[in-house]
């Protein structure tokens, strides 16, 4: 993830609405999460070698890291306990509130140490916002469910994406982009940036 930003005009101002994209992210994703009582535990994901239950895991990690860096202001290495599965859905929709508090309150946080490096606090609210978002589709996926991104939602996201994603976090974090038609929806644009099928 690059570790800041030089973006002016349109660019610049999705980057500092990072909160209210946190909102349509985790709004887009709770009704994902309303999916899961009828899913298998072990049900296959887009993401390559996860079963739904270590996707709701990484969910949950990364929804308390997101608030941890709008709360403290930093991002520390270890995530917390893992709850039980049968506590994971509860768990999401719980930290996905306290995540939207924490970053509304926080809301003009200009710094953010991730992992030692410094970054702007508007790109960690947005690449939250990217993460919840897809990781919802992905969630949907499992659960047999085509639910596309919003429009408006996707191609806010799809600006962002080339910030946070970049070579070298493929093919280990990311498959590789694959080529859609000019037809292409923004939910199908950013979801084939970010190598989903």
């Amino acid at each position: 993830m690059s570790t800041d930003f030089a973006a002016g005009g349109a660019l610049g101002a999705v980057l500092l609405e990072g909160p209210a994209l946190l909102e349509r992210a985790v709004g887009y994703t709770r009704i994902s999460l309303g999916l899961l009582p009828g899913a298998a535990p072990n049900a296959p994901t887009p993401c390559s070698d996860w079963d739904l239950t270590r996707l709701l895991r990484h969910m949950d990690d990364s929804l308390a890291a997101f608030t941890e860096a709008a709360e403290t202001g930093y991002v520390a290495p270890a995530g917390p306990p893992e709850p039980e599965p049968a506590l994971l859905a509860a768990s999401l929709r719980d930290r996905a509130c306290r995540l939207l508090g924490a970053w509304a309150h926080q809301s003009g946080r200009a710094r953010v140490s991730v992992f030692g490096h410094d970054v702007s606090g508007s790109l960690v609210a947005a690449t939250g916002a990217l993460e919840i978002a897809v990781h919802g589709w992905d969630v949907a996926r499992a659960c047999g469910v085509d639910r596309p991104l919003p429009e408006e939602l996707a191609a806010t996201l799809l600006a962002i994406a080339p910030l946070v994603v970049d070579p070298a976090d493929r093919p280990r974090r990311f498959a590789p982009p694959y080529a859609v038609p000019p037809t292409a929806t923004a939910s199908e644009r950013l979801l084939a940036f970010l190598g989903r099928r």
